[in-house]
């Protein structure tokens, strides 16, 4: 194996030793911690989970800088070179409240694009991965779903708005509910990004700026699984981008549509 080849298996392997370490935490009562908002927690899990991961990456490449969500860890990708990409716990209030859907997420980028990724959902016994070739549910290739028409569709607004922008919450859902069929939020946007990526759901979008934690290595999944990526513009994403519109490519321009309905109904 390269060193190319190896980025995509380190991500695993990250990915799967961090969400273990967690998953002994799991319905333990684990105390949680407030950071920016009474919404944004923070447990010891999280922490020892983000240690345990960059332990795994550091054992590979030593060199190469981490961008995570918690501590010290670099806060903004670097635009030149390889790096590395984690959120320990992606869904951390579900993690508190003892509902199963969190994960680990680890993406393996070099100038910004990822190059390999790893979502590793324990307490579902699903792990997600992509390499520069295919996207895979427990070692099987996954596709995105063929559905075209919206009314058969089920999507997902991606990222919590929070309290002072509940307005364009409301708008987003009000956007969905009429030109869907229904919507899903889970509560982690990296598994709402991984099931788009394996067909379980059509799409999903948002308005917001979206951490690289959050989004990154989902991304990656949906790509390699045949979808369309985009900002809120229609333009190719990136971890910097204005808004995130996911997609199985058919429903598209629809959710681009709703993504403007966010701002013309707020």
């Amino acid at each position: 194996m390269n060193d190319t080849d190896s980025r995509p298996a380190v991500a695993e392997r990250a990915a799967t030793a961090g969400a273990e370490l967690a998953r002994e935490s799991f319905r333990t009562g684990i105390a949680a911690e407030t950071k920016t908002s009474n919404t944004d927690l923070v447990t010891q899990a999280d922490r020892n989970a983000q240690a345990r991961v960059i332990e795994v990456i550091e054992a590979n490449y030593p060199d190469e800088p981490v961008v995570g969500e918690e501590d010290d860890a670099l806060k903004t990708v670097p635009e030149e070179g390889p790096a590395w990409i984690v959120d320990p716990i992606d869904g951390t209030t579900n993690f508190v409240n003892d509902i199963r859907v969190w994960g680990t997420a680890v993406a393996a980028v070099e100038d910004g694009e990822p190059v390999g990724a790893a979502v590793v959902l324990p307490a579902l016994g699903d792990s997600y991965t992509a390499d520069r070739e295919a996207a895979y549910l427990n070692g099987s290739e996954i596709s995105v779903s063929e559905t075209s028409d919206p009314e058969l569709s089920t999507v997902s607004p991606l990222m919590l708005w929070d309290a002072e922008n509940r307005d364009q919450y409301a708008a987003a859902t009000r956007e969905l509910v009429t030109r869907y069929d229904d919507l899903r939020r889970f509560g982690s946007a990296q598994a709402t990004l991984s099931l788009i990526a394996a067909g379980s759901l059509d799409g999903g979008f948002t308005n917001l700026v979206s951490y690289p934690w959050d989004s990154v290595a989902g991304v990656h999944f949906v790509r390699q699984a045949g979808g369309r990526v985009t900002d809120r513009h229609g333009d190719r994403w990136r971890h910097d981008s204005e808004g995130l519109v996911v997609s199985n490519g058919e429903l598209h321009e629809s959710l681009l549509a709703a993504t403007r309905g966010i701002d013309d109904t707020a």
